[in-house]
């Protein structure tokens, strides 16, 4: 029986069903093919063709490559793993590819991997790799499976679930693996990997399962891009904010007694109250009016706005005098009460609330990580109540709005629109208006964005904002929330020019998003060396010896009354040792002083960097330092 197959240059060849992309691949000289996409979907070479299809080749240059070569290179790993530790003693968990890179998770008898066991087995994937065992995909009977892996208790579970009769598996050699695919043809395709981490994760990230061993690893198609990757993660591991907070005594954790909840030192304060100051003016000036709403409210509100029916499990509750309260998981509820305690009029909107609002969510203590995933934050909440011929306003006041935040900050960023699902509330002309209003603000902002068709909110259209980092890192911070939703199920009315009620737009946004993840990411973003109009420490006074002290003192004093945040290391420590704690706590300035700047009352200047200016004059240093730090400057003024 024939096939018709579409070549990617768009002809059309009849072959024998049953046929393979690797003997199309061949026969139009195709050699660089590692993989393929039949109709859409990845496809391994060696696997056959049974219908008329479409049918692209996939090269090592490709971007969907590295979904063969990583999952390929996670079996490589799970074989090594089992020829060293014995097949008898390691029982499978999942090997899935994960942004750059992949792991697999094993139960080992009798003990648990180390980061000191990689070394050997990367030695024993290489070897895996120079034997280039070819893989082959089959498709088998669940009873089959089940024999296959009879010794397996996790992969049998999987087989359980799998929908239909048959399964598919994967062999290399010895090994072989319940897996969806796909693959390279064989396992020396790809040379080039590294094992990079060994931790524990709970079987299906279920806290009640078996505790198992994940290990990390990458692959690349280039020794040069795996080298740039392993240099890029030395350099991550450099600004890890977990590990720079604790030193730059910005806050730190105690998963004894509050899992998830960071405590803030005064330098992490100081930082934090520059970042709420810098948004308040912001939005002082853009008509937005601040209010503060309860941490703990009544269970009956919650279960007006849904969270109760749907978002429980990830709230903390309280009973007392034989009422049920919720700690708040959300603002949005508060400030709705807040628009509700007096009549709206049309003429009142748009009404703007904005608050700095604490909430509490569970997460799973599996997944907490430093400030970017935490139990309790603080968001910058906003949510604008507004008729349906102001929207597009609204979204475009937000829209400049944040690309003067992040801008302040260094960060580029790109825009996500998401469009109505399938399983949506409200009218769809409704929804139409929205996004369109939404479109219609991004285009007049200037701004390019991409749209995920049916992928916004059952309750509203919604745009979101990835910023990049100072590596190329992405992170998703600001979002905007259509919502047709709330203000149906709390009765959210202004009066229009009819003397009628309607129901107000709500648009939820936050900036910010967390602060205290903002936080986090800026500490990476700057490693640490933030610039000196949030630096919690501006300038170290750092005087000679003991005799130029009290100079010292004065000096800081004077500093201080103009406004900055001074340290004065006055220790009775060698000088190159205060000089080199200043630096390291990334302080931007530092004033030495001894005989020479006591008598002639210039300024020895260093900058966290290094660098020396001698002879500055006091009036010069603060009104320079003035100037940087009130035009929010992200580089250190006196090194220009």
């Amino acid at each position: 029986m024939k096939i018709k197959v579409v070549l990617p240059d768009g002809s059309e060849r009849e072959y024998e069903k049953g046929t393979t992309p690797m003997k199309i691949a061949r026969e139009i000289g195709f050699k660089k093919a590692i993989g393929a996409i039949v109709d859409g979907e990845l496809w391994d070479l060696k696997r056959s063709l049974e219908k008329d299809c479409r049918i692209r080749f996939v090269t090592l240059d490709d971007p969907e490559a590295p979904e063969f070569y990583r999952h390929t290179m996670a079996h490589v790993l799970a074989q090594a793993v089992m020829r060293i530790y014995g097949k008898e003693n390691v029982k499978l968990g999942i090997g899935p590819t994960i942004e750059n890179g992949f792991y697999y998770d094993f139960d080992i008898k009798n003990g648990r991997l180390t980061e000191e066991d990689l070394p050997k087995i990367e030695k024993e994937m290489k070897r895996i790799v120079k034997e280039n065992l070819p893989v082959e995909r089959e498709e088998v009977s669940k009873d089959e499976a089940r024999e296959i892996f009879k010794d397996q208790p996790y992969k049998l579970e999987l087989i359980e679930e799998i929908e239909g009769d048959t399964v598919t598996i994967y062999r290399q050699g010895e090994f072989v693996d319940l897996c969806r695919g796909p693959h390279l043809p064989s396992t020396g395709a790809v040379k080039h990997f590294k094992l990079l981490s060994v931790s524990g994760a709970y079987w299906r990230g279920n806290e009640r399962n078996p505790m198992l061993t994940r290990v990390y690893g990458t692959s690349f198609a280039k020794k040069e891009d795996l080298e740039n990757y392993l240099r890029f993660l030395e350099e991550a591991q450099k600004r890890d904010h977990r590990k720079l907070g604790p030193q730059l005594g910005l806050f730190i954790l105690n998963t004894d007694y509050a899992p998830g909840m960071p405590f803030f030192l005064p330098k992490g304060v100081t930082v934090l109250n520059e970042l709420m100051r810098f948004s308040r003016k912001l939005h002082r000036e853009r008509g937005y009016q601040e209010i503060f709403t309860p941490f703990i409210m009544n269970e009956q509100l919650w279960k007006i706005s849904g969270h109760w029916d749907h978002y429980a499990e990830n709230m903390y509750f309280i009973e007392k005098d034989g009422e049920r309260y919720a700690v708040k998981p959300m603002n949005c509820p508060g400030h709705i009460l807040v628009y509700k305690s007096r009549a709206v009029s049309y003429r009142d909107l748009p009404l703007r609330f904005f608050e700095f609002g604490k909430v509490h969510r569970y997460e799973r203590s599996g997944v907490l990580h430093g400030l970017m995933r935490v139990r309790a934050f603080t968001q910058d909440d906003a949510h604008i109540f507004c008729t349906p011929d102001q929207i597009e306003d609204e979204i475009l006041g937000v829209l400049e709005l944040i690309d003067i935040i992040y801008s302040q900050f260094g960060f580029t960023y790109r825009v996500e629109l998401s469009t109505m699902p399938e399983d949506h509330m409200g009218d769809e002309e409704i929804w139409e208006k929205a996004t369109n209003a939404l479109k219609s603000a991004l285009d007049r902002a200037g701004l390019s964005y991409k749209v995920n068709e049916g992928e916004g909110a059952f309750y509203g259209p919604k745009i979101d904002f990835h910023i990049r980092d100072s590596l190329g890192r992405e992170w998703q911070c600001a979002t905007i929330q259509l919502d047709f939703m709330m203000p149906e199920k709390f009765n959210v009315t202004y009066i229009g020019p009819d003397n009628k009620e309607h129901t107000a737009v709500m648009i939820h946004r936050a900036i910010y998003g967390s602060l205290e993840r903002f936080f986090g990411i800026l500490i990476e973003h700057f490693a640490g060396a933030f610039p000196t109009w949030i630096a919690p420490v501006q300038v170290a006074v750092i005087p000679i010896s003991d005799k130029h002290s009290e100079g010292a003192k004065k000096v800081a004093a004077s500093l201080s009354r103009e406004g900055f945040r001074v340290f004065l290391d006055d220790r009775r420590e060698t000088l190159g040792y205060r000089i080199r704690q200043a630096q390291l706590q990334k302080i931007p300035y530092m004033i030495v002083l001894g005989d020479r700047e006591l008598e002639s009352g210039k300024l020895s200047v260093r900058t966290r960097t290094g660098k020396e200016i001698k002879n500055v004059e006091m009036s010069y240093f603060i009104d320079a330092l003035k100037r940087e730090v009130n035009d929010r400057k992200l580089e250190l003024t006196l090194e220009g």
